[in-house]
């Protein structure tokens, strides 16, 4: 079974490697958490230890997929810079960049400054 919503033969080469790409992190997500889940309910500590190193792996898989998204897929670059490695909480940090964008355009925003 297929799983593009389109078809295939309409989809040009890069963006079947997206799809390939897309689907690839979903699957190691879902193994990410499956691990998890194993490591959280075992009993057994040697067990726990490498279902952890299991989880780990599909962690390093994820992200080396991410990397390649971001360095080929439009869209990911801005997004990653926006949000990863950041400290502000999260649901501010999109403000802060449409708040550059719009200052960038020569709106200086002055604020009340009381």
């Amino acid at each position: 079974m297929s799983s593009y919503h389109e078809p295939v033969e309409e989809l040009k080469a890069k963006d079947r490697d997206f799809s390939r790409a897309l689907n690839s992190l979903k699957e190691e997500i879902e193994a990410v958490d499956w691990y998890q889940q194993r490591a959280a309910t075992t009993t057994d500590e040697e067990l726990r230890k490498i279902v952890e190193h299991n989880r780990d792996e599909e962690i390093e898989h994820a992200v080396m997929t991410l990397e390649w998204l971001r360095r080929n897929m439009p869209g990911w670059d801005e997004e990653m810079r926006t949000y990863l490695f950041t400290t502000k909480p999260i649901t501010e940090l999109e403000d802060d960049e449409e708040e550059e964008e719009t200052n960038k355009d020569g709106d200086l925003k002055i604020r009340n400054l009381k």
